[in-house]
Order: structure tokens, then C-alpha cells, then sequence
């Protein structure tokens, strides 16, 4: 079994990367092969709106004519048996980098056809992982309760079952004095860091457990 987690953050080592690697570990526990892409290394855009997915002819139908570093990642998440998707929310949304694969991967699958047949014809489990400064309790408040739910409508319709891994509050530097970053008391989430981000470590584990099933 393949699983592949997609990293939408530039920032490797840090919280949404962290939580990707425990959900890659969680997979592997169960017997999974893994892979992680991280999506600040390639060079690619958005969807262009050429329509070369719905063409009649030429057997793109289902597929994403655009040739760049995202073909290959394409490729293999279509091929693969579970995936996850991680990404910081910055101004309210994914980072444009997963934003760009997000429009490329949903809308090649996405039928104009009277009759709405599905082109991705096979059902596996997909995972999102979001990583917030955002108190949960304000979630509802500022809309992303909404908006984590948006994707996993949309996964889940598309593909399978999806679950989602929410993360609030997160440690952001090493040292919030260099910065004009006042508003955060910055004692209090250090010891959520310490306290809270080994729970959410685990839960990110057993997200990756369970794209394999277990």
C-alpha cells in the first residue's frame, strides 16, 4: 500500500511538516510504503481553465494536460491508495502552493457530462492536516470551521472518506523577540507547545493509521 502526504507549507521542520512526517509514521506502523512532497520545491501553476481534462479526443479526459513539476505528483496520487494533504492557513486559506495542486488534481475529475459519470472511478481514504494561530474557539467566529469542512466535503465526495486534523495556536519561531509579534503571549504557547503538540503529534499519527485502514 502507498500513501503520500503533500506538504503545502514552505516551512520544513516546523508544525504542519512535523505533523505530516507523524502521519507518514502512523501509515508506515501499518505496513505502508510512504512518500512526502513538499510543494515549495517544484516549479508548477494553478489550473489555466483550458479545459484539455474534457476533451472528446486526444484521451486526456480525466487528466491535467499541463506539463510541469506537478504532472508527476499528479500521476501518483492518482495511482496511490491513500493521501494527505497538510497545509498552514495563511489570510483565512490554504497556501497557494496547495491551493495550485488542490485545482489541479479536483477539477480533471470533474464531469460537465449531463449524465455526472464520476472519472475517478475508485474510493480511498484521504486526510488534511491545518495548521492555525487561531484559538479553536474561534474557529466558527473567523470561518474556518467552515472552511475545514468545505474540504472535506469536497474530498470525501471526490474520492473516499476523509478526516481532518485541525491545529490551533501553534509555535511559530524560535524567538518572538525579534519580531513585531506583541499581541502573543508568548509563555503560553510555548507551554502549549510542550504541552498540547505532542497530543496533536499523536493524533496526526493515528490519522496516518487510519488512511491504511487500521
Amino acid at each position: 500500500m502507498k500513501v503520500i502526504a503533500i506538504n503545502g507549507s514552505a516551512r520544513k521542520g516546523w508544525n504542519t511538516h512535523t505533523l505530516l512526517e507523524k502521519a507518514l509514521e502512523g501509515a508506515q506502523s501499518a505496513g505502508a510504503e510512504t512518500e512526502m512532497v513538499n510543494l515549495y520545491d517544484l516549479n508548477s501553476k494553478g489550473c489555466i481553465g483550458c479545459l484539455g481534462c474534457k476533451l472528446k479526443t486526444g484521451g486526456s479526459v480525466g487528466k491535467c494536460v499541463l506539463k510541469d513539476d506537478l504532472t508527476p505528483v499528479l500521476s501518483g496520487l492518482v495511482e496511490c491508495d491513500a493521501f494527505i494533504l497538510g497545509s498552514p492557513i495563511y489570510m483565512g486559506e490554504v497556501t497557494g502552493e496547495l491551493r495550485k495542486l488542490i485545482e489541479r488534481l479536483t477539477f480533471q475529475y470533474v464531469s460537465y457530462d449531463k449524465e455526472r459519470i464520476p472519472l475517478y472511478d475508485k474510493k480511498i481514504r484521504t486526510g488534511f492536516v491545518f495548521t492555525t494561530n487561531c484559538p479553536e474557539n474561534m474557529y466558527d467566529t473567523v470561518g474556518y470551521t467552515t472552511k475545514f469542512e468545505g474540504y472535506k466535503q469536497l474530498f470525501g465526495s471526490m474520492f473516499g472518506e476523509c478526516k481532518n486534523l485541525a491545529v490551533s495556536e501553534t509555535w511559530q519561531i524560535d524567538d518572538y523577540d525579534k519580531y513585531h509579534m506583541s499581541m502573543f503571549d508568548v509563555p503560553a504557547k510555548k507551554q502549549r507547545r510542550e504541552d498540547v503538540f505532542p497530543q496533536d503529534c499523536q493524533n496526526a499519527f493515528d490519522l496516518g493509521q487510519w488512511l491504511v485502514g487500521k
